[in-house]
């Protein structure tokens, strides 16, 4: 294997001091020696980690620096650790897009813990991993008061305040080693490798070593026995704290950002992983229960990236825009600069580049809204631009041709010269209107996500007749709900059980996640599909993988099914109409 992010450092020629190997394919060569090997004969290792976290915050300094008054020195160095709105907000575990801190199951550790210092979001980096995990509840329990903070022995008490009496980085394991048995640094640094690789050897070595240092500071025998099988069980899985306080400060810094630049923030976010449509929808949807708005994709005044355009306003970026790209966008933007707003779908056709902007781009942004600023109609002209889309380019290229045409004839007349094409426009093609469904299936093959409204909203009147509970009030009540929603991400997997299903149902209030067993499967398998509308007879159970609540399918079924089970009577509107006897005579007695 190779490490993604391995590099050996050498005084010289690589190949003076090991064998390199090609692999196929690939112009970086790798050492034929392993990581214990290169080590072994002198060379030095490090491990280089490209975060797309610095990207963020990089962007959000730019933003910050150019559109916040008196900010225009704003640095992360000079920020203060004891802010307490961003304590606020990791203790409330609005972490979302916060670097380490977005998972729900650290959403639920922070709210537990309720972080106020520095030092505590360094230990609970360190401390959410698999092994330290089991002791958060008995930090969080220590931390506030609920819990006893014991030492195994009082000069244990200086190394071990900051982390409540618990043993979570390596350099502790150290430092008792220093303070207790008297080793050096580099006496330390040994002990703590050989913990962590679980040598019995020099496991055995060190137990004596330390036991008689232990006994130059009056610990007996026994009592540093026990000390040492404490070390030996933490160091097996104590984290680097220079690295959980590099990464803390990183966690701190967008926790930060969040708190107090939201709007630069999330626009760099949403800007850095433009091209994944998922995450997009979930630092937007996050941010607009914050409080922010975004403006619409509009190809009048947006740009690739997303971008802040006030405190709690974000410009949609043009480049989320499936089908688009980066070279399409900054051909729009340039021709944009280079003659004011575009005022039709013509216009724009005749005055991008359409070498890089080809009728795909065109398409697509029509679909995700960004021409519906042009016309009052709005999104209503949807349909008729896309018809009209052909046309269009036609006739951009007969006045690229007309133009041309005249440039070369063009031999000083008076007047500057004809080119001979019309200022008038072509009327746009009619086309059947979409539907609100239409519309918004094409928002989201578009951009990922629905805009102008939500796919439950077309039958959500109707449904909310039987099925009252929105997934928002849902809570996590244990008794079977009843309740409705679209569904997201459906997977069907396999487990030793049968085939399950997992999805998300949203009803545009909340998304939860959803898991239906073999035999819902079986009965609601013409129903269960991407973006159907569902109605589901669940129970909410706590999700221990991840944390917060998810919802058990019991029963599953579509609209009409619903309609015939849970309707209490039929309506049947009937055109009024006359009907005449055949028999004139019978005038009187017709109907």
């Amino acid at each position: 294997g190779m490490h993604a992010g391995g590099v050996l450092i050498a005084p010289g020629r690589i190949t003076d001091f090991c064998p390199l190997y090609l692999q196929p394919g690939s112009d970086s060569a790798v050492s034929q020696y392993d990581k214990d090997d290169v080590e072994a004969i002198g060379l030095v290792k490090f491990d280089f980690l490209g975060l797309a976290t610095l990207t963020i915050m990089e962007q959000a300094r730019e933003f910050i620096r150019a559109r916040r008054p008196g900010r225009a020195d704003f640095s992360y160095e000079a920020l203060p650790l004891n802010d307490r709105a961003t304590y606020d907000l990791m203790s409330e575990g609005r972490t979302v897009a916060v670097f380490q801190l977005e998972s729900p199951g650290m959403q639920r550790m922070l709210r537990e813990a309720r972080p106020s210092v520095f030092e505590d979001v360094i230990a609970l980096v360190a401390l959410y991993r698999p092994g330290p995990m089991d002791l958060i509840p008995s930090f969080c329990a220590r931390k506030h008061g609920k819990e006893e903070v014991e030492y195994p022995h009082p000069l244990m008490r200086e190394v071990l305040e900051e982390t409540y009496g618990i043993m979570v980085y390596q350099e502790q394991v150290m430092q008792v080693a220093q303070r207790l048995g008297g080793y050096s640094l580099g006496g330390a640094d040994l002990l703590r490798r050989a913990m962590g690789k679980k040598k019995p050897e020099e496991m055995a070595k060190h137990r004596v070593s330390f036991a008689e240092g232990a006994s130059r500071n009056a610990i007996a025998p026994d009592q540093a026995n026990e000390i040492f099988d404490l070390m030996e069980k933490f160091a097996g899985y104590g984290f680097n704290k220079s690295h959980a306080a590099a990464y803390a400060l990183l966690a701190y810094h967008t926790a930060y950002l969040k708190a107090h630049f939201l709007a630069e923030f999330t626009a760099a976010n949403m800007s850095v992983s433009i091209d994944d449509t998922d995450k997009l929808k979930i630092f937007r949807d996050d941010a607009i229960a914050a409080g922010l708005r975004f403006d619409p994709p509009n190809i009048n005044t947006g740009t690739y990236r997303f971008e802040p355009v006030a405190d709690a306003v974000v410009r949609y970026g043009l480049g989320a825009v499936k089908g688009t790209g980066q070279a399409a966008i900054e051909a729009v933007v340039a021709a944009r600069s280079a003659g004011g707003p575009f005022t039709s779908l013509f216009d724009f056709c005749r005055r991008v580049d359409r070498s890089r902007v080809n009728k795909r781009t065109v398409e697509a942004l029509i679909k995700a809204g960004a021409f519906d600023a042009l016309d009052p109609m709005g999104a209503s002209l949807r349909p008729r631009w896309l018809a009209s889309l052909s046309l269009a380019f036609d006739y951009a290229d007969l006045q690229e041709a007309h133009a041309l045409q005249g440039g070369l004839f063009d031999f000083g007349d008076s007047d500057g010269g004809s080119s001979g094409a019309s200022d008038e426009l072509p009327p746009l093609v009619e086309a059947s209107p979409w539907g609100v469904r239409e519309r918004l299936f094409n928002e989201k093959a578009a951009l990922g996500l629905t805009w102008s409204g939500h796919l439950f909203d077309e039958h959500g009147p109707e449904v909310r007749r039987f099925a009252r509970r929105t997934l928002q009030d849902v809570g996590d009540a244990r008794e079977p709900q009843l309740l409705a929603g679209i569904v997201a991400d459906l997977r069907l997997t396999t487990n030793p059980r049968g085939r399950v299903a997992l999805f998300r149902l949203d009803d545009g209030t909340e998304a939860m996640d959803a898991v239906a067993g073999e035999d819902v499967i079986d009965a609601a398998r013409e129903w269960l599909r991407e973006d159907a509308l569902v109605i589901v007879q669940a129970k909410v159970q706590m999700d221990r993988f991840n944390g917060g609540v998810r919802l058990n399918v019991m029963q599953l079924m579509d609209l009409p099914t619903a309609r015939c089970r849970y309707g209490k009577y039929l309506k049947v509107p009937v055109s009024a109409c006359l009907l005449y006897t055949s028999d004139a005579a019978d005038e009187e007695d017709s109907v």
